[in-house]
């Protein structure tokens, strides 16, 4: 019996060199053992340690063009006992099994990963694999072989392993001499730490952590990742402030209605429940899941979402005339104007804002385009704009709630800055595409004054362009009956940098609105 005595129990590039140095000396699997130095198998009395192979002046290297064992550079070959060594009753084809042989590189990756399980064969299985690579060199093709069935059900245990400690490791918040750090206990199915540590490195990267196991520990400085000894669950902190929190936000996400015990144990097996705060609530969620789910069925229905009428709207391209689709109200036409093509800026939009009022409103104000706030909130006049329209129309005593505010143009076009979204002037083309819903507002609301506040309002509503400083103040009469009257966008009064200068305008502004007013 020949024995090779291994590192540590992950110990792969000691048993990547043990098992060449076995199979080139033609060492069967039945006569070979491998052992964990410091374990309680340390071989039997007539055992032979692991010795070179005979004229060989340095580790024998099993490969080929092929592949090799990870880290093993190009094909080298073993130099072979002469035929006087070998003796009378040698023949060439059994010189030839003694040279170095092809390993695939799927045995080697499969290798690596059933090192880490912990059974205490896995050894041996592999070693038998490799044993039989040289007359069966497809045999990892097998997958009916029972040894190859057999690693690879070991493999994917160890993947599995692997992926509940990135989804069950839970830290906990300490402090030291170099102030805040976070330690996590436990304790996988399969020896992974090493494996699944670098995920940990990648994710958590500005923190200082340590995960403790009964394998071993890795820690993070924030700059290398280093393994040190095996730890016991002592060492690790039970609770600190943030867990209380995470219970909170764990208890609300339940869904009762969803539940689903037993998928839910085996996603979530109880070994690990012990080392998760939320476990502790896991009992009585369950007990409470029916009783939660009957009072979710007789609660009344919320109300839907505005945003999901963007896909439920009928789509309004350009190019269609009114006589295909009519909005019938104002709540039809808010509907609508949510699934509008006729221009390309409904893309960036959040939504589409129409105006807001009643249909009995003897006045129409209709600004520019929605902004930033109005875009988020689906109201026009809602952002800094609209706090300097609502103190001029107070000033003059019109009330707001009688009017109907609304804007010529229904989305908001931006240009993203960072994290901003700076406002961009509508073009006449798109303003042009646009009018029809303004058309459609005033057809609806029939008002008998409208004010265009600055040159795109004055544009949507007489479908050219105007001149501010010719036209300000004029009453222009329309040909549904209503009187037009342009002024100021009340954003321009925002955007003037001197004192005296924004105050001079803001007078003329409100004098504009008095005269509304007074023709109301």
């Amino acid at each position: 019996m020949r024995v090779a005595t291994l590192a540590n129990e992950i110990d792969f590039d000691g048993w990547r060199k043990a098992a060449r140095a076995f199979r080139l000396e033609g060492v069967e699997p039945s006569q070979a053992r491998f052992v964990v130095a410091g374990g309680e198998d340390q071989g039997g009395l007539f055992d032979a340690p692991l010795t070179a192979h005979p004229g060989e002046s340095r580790d024998p290297v099993m490969s080929s063009e092929k592949h090799a064992f990870q880290d093993v550079g190009p094909c080298e070959q073993v130099t072979a006992p002469s035929p006087k060594e070998l003796g009378p009753g040698f023949r060439r084809d059994e010189r030839k099994k003694e040279t170095a042989f092809a390993v695939p590189k799927a045995f080697v990756d499969l290798a690596q990963a059933v090192i880490l399980h912990r059974s205490a064969d896995r050894f041996d299985l592999l070693y038998r694999l490799l044993w039989r690579l040289r007359d069966e060199p497809d045999l990892m093709k097998v997958v009916t072989d029972v040894d190859v069935a057999d690693a690879f059900e070991r493999a994917k245990n160890v993947s599995r392993a692997s992926h509940k400690m990135k989804a069950f490791v839970r830290f906990r918040e300490v402090q030291d001499d170099q102030g805040e750090a976070w330690v996590a206990w436990f304790e996988p199915a399969h020896r992974v730490l090493e494996r699944t540590a670098p995920f940990f490195m990648r994710r958590f990267t500005t923190m200082r952590w340590s995960i403790l196991t009964p394998d071993g520990c890795a820690f993070w400085d924030g700059q290398v990742l280093t393994f040190g000894p095996p730890a016991t669950r002592d060492m690790a902190p039970t609770e600190d402030e943030i867990e209380e929190f995470w219970k909170t936000y764990y208890a609300s996400t339940f869904n009762p209605a969803r539940l689903k015990t037993g998928t839910m144990q085996g996603e979530m097996p109880k070994r690990y429940w012990k080392n998760l705060p939320e476990a502790a609530l896991i009992p009585e969620l369950i007990a409470q899941a029916a009783v939660r789910e009957d009072r979710m069925v007789a609660a009344p229905a919320s109300t839907p979402n505005p945003r999901l009428a963007q896909t439920l709207s009928p789509i309004v391209r350009k190019g269609e005339v009114a006589e295909d689709y009519l909005p019938t109200s104002l709540e039809d036409l808010n509907r609508a104007v949510q699934g509008c093509r006729r221009c390309p800026l409904w893309r960036d939009a959040t939504q589409g804002v129409c105006g807001v009022g009643t249909t009995a409103a003897p006045l129409m104000i209709v600004g520019e385009q929605p902004g930033d706030q109005e875009d988020l909130a689906g109201q026009p006049f809602v952002g800094p704009a609209g706090q300097v329209l609502n103190s001029a129309l107070d000033e003059v005593g019109i009330d707001r709630d009688q009017a109907f505010v609304t804007n010529a143009v229904k989305h908001f076009k931006h240009e993203p800055r960072g994290k901003r979204r700076l406002h961009k002037t509508p073009v006449a083309g798109e303003v042009t595409a646009c009018r029809w819903w303004l058309d459609s507002e005033r057809r609806l609301v029939k008002p008998r004054l409208i004010v265009a506040l600055g040159a795109t309002a004055a544009l949507g509503v007489l479908g050219r362009k105007v001149a501010i400083g010719k036209e300000r103040g004029h009453l222009i009469a329309l040909d549904d009956g209503a009187t037009l009257m342009i002024t100021a966008h009340p954003s321009y009064l925002l955007r003037i940098p001197d004192e005296a200068g924004r105050a001079a305008e803001r007078l003329r502004f409100v004098e504009d609105l008095a005269r509304v007013r007074d023709t109301l």
